[in-house]
């Protein structure tokens, strides 16, 4: 019997580290070795989180604590500005170890840009320049050899497999890029915070971080690779009343394309993805379609303005947008079924 992949979770109090032992916990091939969370320290994961009462998990430890040697692999599901330094840490302690990030710290390739965004400079350049951007469509190759990876944000995951290979095929003009987004209020973290309250997010939709969302650079950054060039793109994120889910509408001015032609891109690039779905013509995507999976649903629409067209994507901000992604770039870099423990039809209605 082939023994099992060894695995820690950082930050595993978390909504992102929470949805990542839900998935991990019935993966076929792999073991919860450890868990941590400094704030909660010396509980039971399931006083954290009760919905996981059945399962046999490690008890919460501070992240200082665990014995990082015995360890294959580890998920990082820290608040960005966090994970630099403790990732330095981990991998001195193990050079073995790969590392899947699921926060920010390690998406910007340019460390100058990082600190632009990030308000403080990049406390491990070292690493960051043998990171791997874990969009796992894009990069499969890269992550396979990798040993850190820095997976995807949710909004650059659902926007750049939408518009990526359009671009690609040159069939948009990259200079005329508008993404409206929407995302539930997990997106936001688990953390006490005014604007994410009952009263205060229910019944209602805003706008938030307007121009200047730190999800833009990452998103320009890929773009601009599909491109060839710089690219800047016009970017409004939206916090929605639900739990989790993520919506991205972007309006695109076409190059002597139809939207036909994008749809038929997009399946052409997608034929043989696993996760990515694109619908039939006048099928609309929906969150609800895809809650609680690894899946994404994209349709393409033309617009009634002549030469634009509408590509609308949808997909679990916490599992293909964060958690589901890591275990399938985690199955990859181990040699394992892309799709092992993550195959969960969405959870409908």
């Amino acid at each position: 019997m082939t023994a099992k992949t060894k695995i820690g979770i950082l930050g595993a109090s978390g909504y992102t580290g929470a949805d990542a032992v839900r998935l991990l916990a019935r993966h076929p091939h792999v073991e919860i070795a450890a868990l941590t969370a400094n704030a909660h320290a010396g509980k039971a994961m399931g006083e954290v989180f009760p919905h996981f009462f059945m399962l046999d998990l490690p008890q919460l430890v501070k992240w200082e604590e665990v014995d990082w040697k015995k360890l294959d692999a580890v998920f990082c599901g820290l608040p960005h500005g966090t994970t630099q330094e403790i990732t330095a840490a981990v991998m001195a302690a193990n050079p073995a170890v790969k590392i899947l990030d699921m926060s920010a710290d390690f998406r910007l390739r340019d460390v100058g840009a990082y600190a632009q965004w990030y308000g403080h400079e990049h406390r491990a350049p070292e690493l960051q320049r043998e990171a791997v951007y874990g969009l796992t469509e894009f990069y499969r190759e890269k992550i396979a050899a990798a040993r850190l990876v820095a997976c995807p944000g949710c909004y650059p995951t659902a926007a750049l497999l939408a518009l990526v290979p359009i671009v690609r095929a040159g069939l948009i003009d990259v200079d005329d890029i508008i993404i409206d987004a929407k995302s539930g209020i997990t997106g936001a973290g688990r953390g006490l915070k005014q604007s994410t309250l009952f009263s205060e997010a229910g019944e209602g939709l805003s706008p938030y971080s307007v121009g200047t969302h730190r999800h833009s650079p990452e998103i320009e950054q890929e773009i601009g690779v599909a491109a060839g060039g710089r690219v800047t793109v016009n970017f409004t994120p939206h916090l929605i009343p639900m739990s989790r889910g993520e919506l991205c509408t972007s309006y695109v001015k076409l190059n002597g394309a139809s939207a036909d032609d994008l749809r038929a891109a997009l399946a052409h690039a997608y034929r043989d993805e696993p996760f990515v779905h694109v619908v039939g013509k006048e099928v609309i995507p929906q969150t609800q379609n895809v809650r609680g999976s690894n899946y994404v649903q994209i349709g393409v629409f033309a617009d009634r303005i002549k030469n634009r067209a509408i590509v609308v994507s949808v997909l679990d901000n916490l599992v293909k947008g964060s958690a589901g992604q890591a275990i399938q770039n985690m199955n990859l870099m181990f040699g394992l079924p892309e799709v092992a423990g993550i195959e969960q039809i969405a959870l409908f209605p």
